[in-house]
């Protein structure tokens, strides 16, 4: 058989490209990590989060992980880490009590060391959640292993009660262009413009379970919330982009409107009630600004959004600092601008932890200090952003970060190969 060609990188939403001699989908999207680099963590890392062996179970400031590859994306998940090479291949580190490293880690202390899980095809993005790992190839196909649970422990993965150590093959009848997770669900975006939801429904964030059917999908049972149904909003919306918080979720029209759906007891989805929200809302407060928004993401109880122009802002709940407003800042119901940090590039939110990374290749951090993610070297909470430092970002530009429950992983380049 003749080498398949590289898709050329073009910048837009999506791109097919039909091979003739096949009829696979080459799938694309602007999320898709471009360039390759390194690997720092830092953070506290009891069960192996670090990747830098069993001795090693806290960094104040960002350390190197050994990894065989280049890598593209990096992603946190509650309590793993998950990597992305640029030759399509997933390593991933942490805790694997309920499946999330898709691999073996019987051997002692494999878990704490990056570890490749075997997957046939290439893989183009990954997300993670507390106990569950998602993998995207380039053929539009998603891959899931681990398990998601709820407020009364697992719920299974794509059958009732049954967690997989291993990667499973998620049923869609479209192919995928976008993955994101929350805690413990995931969202897909398809070629189509479409959205299907899987996983916990208890706060909403599938956006497409009511109420009385979100413990456990009610007397339909847990193959409601297990297998991945469509999103319905009223009319026709050609959705492009996702993002999730820990039990939220946003997704972005092609028309660039903003809907939202799930937890948001501290507006943290931008809705003037605290209620829950079990449907898609169109959220009205993100018509401020004047350009697009470009980037999202949720903590616990706040969220951070990026607009075109590279103004990050927050909204959300206030303790611990994590909006950057400033001591003694109070919650916000809408978009409130973050001051002192440069023109950003992408925004990441862990629990009650904030970073902006700026177009010159910094990362600012604000927020909790106890778990050491700001980079800091201190357990003190920071209420507006500081731009972090260390040995290992000498020289060096920050691609991308990603924080989980008491981790931080940041993805960096070497200056002059820019």
């Amino acid at each position: 058989m003749p080498a398949k060609k590289t898709a050329t990188k073009r910048r837009s939403e999506s791109i097919v490209e039909n091979d003739k001699d096949s009829k696979k989908v080459k799938v694309s999207h602007r999320s898709y990590g471009k360039e390759a680099g390194q690997v720092l963590v830092l953070g506290q890392g009891d069960v192996g989060q670090l990747g830098l062996g069993e001795d090693i179970i806290e960094r104040k400031k960002p350390a190197l992980v050994s990894l065989p590859e280049k890598i593209v994306q990096v992603i946190a998940g509650g309590m793993h880490t998950v990597c992305l090479s640029d030759s399509g291949h997933v390593y991933t580190f942490g805790c694997n009590d309920e499946g999330a490293l898709g691999r073996d880690t019987t051997e002692e202390g494999s878990e704490t060391v990056p570890g490749k899980v075997t997957l046939e095809e290439k893989v183009v993005q990954v997300s993670a959640g507390d106990s569950h790992t998602a993998a995207l190839t380039e053929d539009g196909i998603v891959y899931i292993w681990g398990s998601f649970r709820d407020n009364n422990g697992v719920i299974g993965l794509l059958e009732p009660m049954k967690a997989s150590p291993l990667p499973v093959k998620v049923p869609m009848t479209e192919a995928v262009i976008k993955i994101a997770s929350g805690n413990d669900h995931l969202v897909l975006v398809t070629l189509e413009g479409n959205l299907y939801t899987s996983g916990t429904a208890e706060q909403g964030q599938l956006g497409r379970v009511p109420e009385h059917f979100s413990n456990r999908g009610g007397r339909k049972g847990l193959c409601r919330l297990l297998v991945p149904q469509m999103v319905k909003v009223k009319g026709k919306v050609h959705f492009v982009d996702a993002f999730c918080g820990a039990y939220f979720t946003f997704a972005v029209s092609k028309e660039g409107h903003v809907y939202g759906f799930g937890l948001s007891n501290y507006h943290q989805l931008g809705t003037k009630s605290t209620k829950m929200c079990f449907v898609p809302v169109k959220l009205t407060c993100f018509k401020n600004s004047t350009t697009s928004w470009v980037d999202f993401s949720g903590g616990q109880h706040h969220t951070l959004c990026l607009d075109a122009a590279g103004q990050v802002y927050s909204l959300g709940r206030a303790e611990y600092g994590r909006l950057g407003l400033g001591q003694g800042a109070e919650e916000k119901s809408e978009p409130t601008p973050v001051m002192g940090v440069e023109p950003a590039s992408g925004v990441a939110c862990g629990a009650s932890v904030s970073y902006a990374l700026t177009r010159e290749g910094s990362v600012y951090a604000w927020g909790m200090g106890t778990n050491l993610q700001l980079g800091t070297g201190e357990e003190h909470d920071e209420w507006s952003p500081v731009k972090m430092t260390g040995k290992q970002l000498e020289n060096r530009s920050v691609l991308m970060a990603s924080s989980g429950g008491q981790h931080t992983v940041l993805l960096v380049k070497d200056k002059q190969e820019s």
